[in-house]
Parts: structure tokens; sequence; C-alpha cells
């Protein structure tokens, strides 16, 4: 049975939430239902349209995802909206234009509370469910292989968990760039990456490397390793000289705060290591919030969307969508997601 309860608040805006308690079950979310705060003076209330469901909320579920806040919190990486509120220094014009915002977590709610700062312009003819398929798991995408790996026309690459979410985005830009694209997944989407022009290869292959070198006996050019661990040292093995492994792997398997933050520095000082190896090959660790606050991050942020949005108004770029839930199923949405069924983006709407 969905559980409620309401908070008194001063903003005429009543929100519809999806809290995650604790450690649970998909079960156990529960749904919230609170009146929100008036905007302060650098902040804008969205209308959500559309919100997702990525691979954080899976490990935050667990308590394994680093930075993530204490229970009970709202849950939600990112979400697509219209602006319906500002605060005093924000301005009018806002309202009624639509958004969207990497948030880490609050996404998942009928109205939510952001940064004016961090809002990311939606051009006319993008839907919503296209556009929150591309704010974490897009920008990720891109700056992984344009920023970190510096993809170039002819290259090969590896890309892990070719059939999720960044996987098939990460995929179709590697093509629009003219890269050779290889992906591991489960044979069950095998088909699908095949008639996608995607080399596909059984990710639980236990000679996977020995596969890979049959595809490209020099190596390839770059590696996208979601797994972590020990998958690290296999990845950077395949690289060709001067090639780059990038690792995006962040969950980890402890509910200690402590523990698991040590195992998060260690990853990541495991990938500098591998980087001032004196062996011609590039290793860096991507964490979408590098840099967070910075003008810097923020003009990436903006530049990097917006190239997205060009892609998808040119039809060069077309986000995979698993399905769409209401915000109030997120029980069934959850149990999706986290099934071995999905290929593309699971995405909530209002």
């Amino acid at each position: 049975m969905t559980n409620s309860k309401t908070i008194n608040a001063k903003s005429t805006f009543t929100a519809t939430e999806i809290i995650l308690p604790g450690i649970v079950e998909p079960d156990g979310l529960l749904v919230q239902v609170r009146n929100l705060e008036n905007p302060n003076t650098d902040e804008v209330i969205l209308k959500m349209e559309a919100t997702g469901i990525s691979f954080a909320e899976k490990s935050m579920r667990r308590d394994q995802y680093p930075g993530m806040p204490k229970f009970p919190f709202v849950p939600g990486y990112d979400i697509v909206g219209s602006v319906v509120a500002v605060g005093d220094n924000a301005n009018n014009i806002l309202i009624g234009k639509r958004f969207a915002v990497l948030t880490l977590t609050g996404g998942w709610a009928t109205y939510t509370t952001v940064k004016t700062a961090d809002l990311l312009p939606i051009p006319e003819g993008v839907n919503a469910i296209e556009t929150e398929a591309l704010i974490v798991n897009g920008i990720t995408a891109w700056q992984m292989l344009h920023r970190d790996a510096k993809i170039k026309k002819g290259d090969t690459i590896l890309v892990h968990g070719a059939n999720g979410g960044v996987g098939t985005i990460l995929t179709q830009l590697a093509q629009i760039a003219g890269v050779r694209v290889i992906g591991a997944s489960s044979p069950k989407h095998h088909e699908i990456l095949q008639k996608e022009g995607i080399i596909p290869v059984d990710y639980n292959d236990k000679d996977l490397a020995q596969t890979i070198r049959t595809i490209a006996p020099d190596g390839v050019n770059a590696v996208f390793d979601n797994i972590g661990g020990k998958s690290i040292n296999v990845s950077f093995g395949l690289l060709k000289k001067g090639g780059t492994m990038v690792s995006y792997a962040m969950m980890s398997k402890t509910n200690s705060n402590i523990i698991r933050m040590a195992q998060f520095l260690f990853m990541i000082c495991k990938v500098l290591l591998l980087n001032i190896l004196p062996n011609g090959k590039n290793a860096a660790f991507y964490y979408i919030w590098t840099g967070k606050g910075t003008e810097k991050f923020r003009a990436e942020m903006k530049t990097d969307f917006t190239t997205l949005m060009n892609l998808v108004k040119q039809n060069k770029l077309k986000p995979k969508i698993a399905s769409t839930f209401p915000l109030t199923e997120i029980t069934k949405a959850m149990e999706f997601a986290e099934s071995r069924n999905v290929f593309g983006k699971v995405v909530l709407v209002a």
C-alpha cells in the first residue's frame, strides 16, 4: 500500500515526492505529499515533465553510492520541467520555459526547487522523455568520448554495458563520429546491437579479452568501463598504444560510508597509477560532478548538453527509451529498471 504524509509549508505548490527511507526493496519506496517552500533568491521551482532511473538510484537503494546523502531523501539524478516560480533574483521571463537540470537527488518529484544557475535550456521541438535520457546519461557519454578519450574518426572502441542508459547513447555518439564500436552486453541484446551497427560480445565471456583481440588484433583506441574492480586491468590491457581507458564505475558493495569512500578513492588511485605507467596508454576516472559549482563546470555542462540537443534536432541522435512509468508507479518502474531486460533508459513522468 502507498504510504503518504503531508508537511505544512509556505508555498502554493504541492509536490508528490518519492522517498527512499533506507535500505529497502523497490516496494519499500514511499510516496509523500508536501507543500514546497518559496524559492530563495537564486532558485526556481520546476514542474516536472520527466525524470529518470539511473544506475545511481539502483546503488543508492542499497546504500552503495559514494557521496549519497543520509536516509531518508528524495532520489532523482536529473529532471526535465517548466519553471512555475522564481526567486527574487531570478528573471520572471523564465516562467513557463522548459529546462533540464542535473540534480544528483531530488528529481523524483512533481515539483522541485533548483538553482537558477544550473538550468539547461531545452530547444523547441525536443520532447521531455528524450531530453531526460540525455541529461546525466548523455552528458556522461559525450564527455567521456570527447573530453576524456578524445576519439576520432576511424577509431575502434569497446563499450561495456552497451545496452544501458549511458551505453546506448555512447555507442550512437561514437558512430556519429565515425568510430567502430564493440559493445559488451548480455546475449539477449546482441540482435538489437547488431541492427544498430555495433559488434556485440558477451559481457560474461570468460575469454572476453581474447574475443576482443580477434576483432581488434592491435587493441582498441578506447574502453569505457562501468564495472570497475578487476575489469579495469582487463580493459586497460586491451588498449593499443595511445589508447585511453575511461572508468566510470561508482557502485560499492559495502554499506559503510568510511569503507565505501576508501574503496572509491582506491579505485581512483588505481586509475591514476595506470595513467603514469610508461607504456604509452592512458587511463581516466570519470565523475560527472568533478568541478561542481565552478564556472568551468557549468559552462561545459551547457555546451555539451546543447550539442546533444542539436544532434537530436538534426535527427542524428535518437535516445533509446526502455519504458516510461508514472512517478507514483515507482515500485514497478524500479523493478523493471533493475531487471536484466532493459535496453535504454527508464523514464518517470508526472
